[in-house]
């Protein structure tokens, strides 16, 4: 293992810059947190137009390969955009140019959804670079998510992107026949289209009961859809994201029926839920945070403060299951966190809270990241896992 997973947690910090301040500058003009989210897909349109263009170091290039002979995903750098950053499959070549090399797009659900009727909805908490979020999985709809990517997809490849689509239950539903129908029929669709499909079974922020904390549900629904990719072709990854919040116990129950299930990988993690923010060690106090709802929940919580639970749960989860794919996320704001998740056993990182910290954050990020490999004498990231020396 690298030099970087040996050492006592590293909370790797960067100093804020011209654009930062900017970026401040921006929030404070335009204050609602959601419009400024809207605002992404425009953004990267413009970015995509002007110049200069963004080419990614080829020394950044990772081809990830599943143990169960999934199709491989290119991507042009380590560093996707998270499920929740582009919720309505927007512009989605045009992120190229923010830095990604990758896509979540969604969570999408079976039916156009609009979402929890409160607002605000999201709310960032500076003292922490943290954002609260209870959205409440607002999105266009299976259909026209995945009309969107397989338009895509081709000039995505070309500009070394992958993208996938996360599916998610439909809130509200509860009889589980009905649930399972529903998933079955969104995971169909997102697998024709995308290159791989993650399951959104934690989402703490709709008003409705995790998935992922009824094992015996989660391991029926696991199980039928890794049924249905049996009968499907070509083989594609399937990922199933989990929440940051489970005790050990639960955890290691709900890995041995992704295990059980033949999945492909896991996302590490979903937000973490704001109600059970006691946990974290946040310099901003649970009681002062502001509620997102007129039920007093304080919807899930994203950003830097989570890292202190991505980096070792990662080391863990690696040790538990050697031959799965990791895809981590949670605090990630800086190049060298990347570089030690990496070394940590993970194959690839999500970010999306860092874009309301950092102007230009994945491109900033993607060159702190070759610095990082250059203090580590790593000259290419493609095939390099030295997490492996340790299994």
């Amino acid at each position: 293992m690298g030099t970087a997973s040996q050492e006592t947690f590293k909370n790797h910090d960067y100093q804020k810059t011209f654009g930062d301040r900017f970026l401040d500058f921006a929030k404070a003009v335009i204050s609602n947190a959601e419009t400024r989210h809207h605002l992404l897909a425009t953004y990267a349109r413009w970015r995509s137009i002007l110049p200069p263009s963004y080419h990614p170091s080829p020394a950044l290039a990772k081809t990830i390969r599943f143990h169960d002979r999934s199709s491989p995903l290119t991507l042009g750098t380590p560093i996707l955009l998270a499920a929740g950053g582009n919720k309505y499959a927007e512009a989605l070549p045009d992120f190229a140019q923010l830095g990604f090399g990758g896509i979540a797009v969604g969570s999408a659900t079976r039916n156009p959804w609009q979402g929890n009727p409160h607002r605000p909805r999201v709310l960032l908490i500076p003292n922490d670079r943290a954002m609260q979020n209870s959205m409440g999985l607002n999105n266009a709809g299976i259909d026209r998510i995945a009309r969107e990517v397989d338009r895509n997809l081709v000039r995505c490849h070309k500009r070394k992107m992958t993208l996938g689509i996360s599916v998610a239950d439909t809130p509200g539903v509860v009889d589980e026949d009905q649930m399972l129908a529903e998933v079955e029929a969104t995971f169909r669709r997102a697998y024709a289209a995308a290159d791989y499909v993650e399951l959104n079974l934690s989402c703490p922020n709709t008003g409705t009961a995790r998935l992922d904390t009824n094992v015996e549900l989660l391991g029926r629904i696991v199980n039928h859809v890794m049924d249905v990719r049996k009968t499907l072709a070509p083989r594609k990854a399937v990922l199933v994201k989990l929440s940051p919040d489970m005790n050990l116990k639960t955890l290691e129950e709900v890995l041995q029926v992704c295990a059980d299930a033949g999945v492909s990988g896991l996302v590490l993690f979903n937000t973490f839920p704001g109600d059970r923010s006691r946990f974290l060690h946040m310099e901003t106090p649970m009681e002062k945070l502001s509620p997102l709802t007129k039920a007093g929940g304080l919807g899930g919580i994203s950003g830097r403060i989570l890292y202190q639970n991505t980096l070792p749960a990662v080391r863990f989860i690696r040790k538990q299951l050697p031959h799965m794919a990791l895809f981590a996320s949670g605090g990630i704001d800086h190049g060298a966190k990347v570089l030690d998740l990496l070394e940590a056993g993970a194959d690839a990182v999500q970010v999306y809270t860092v874009l309301a910290y950092r102007w230009n954050a994945v491109i900033k990020m993607n060159r702190e990241l070759i610095q990082a490999m250059k203090s580590h004498s790593v000259a290419s990231l493609d095939g390099y896992a030295p997490w492996r020396t340790n299994v």
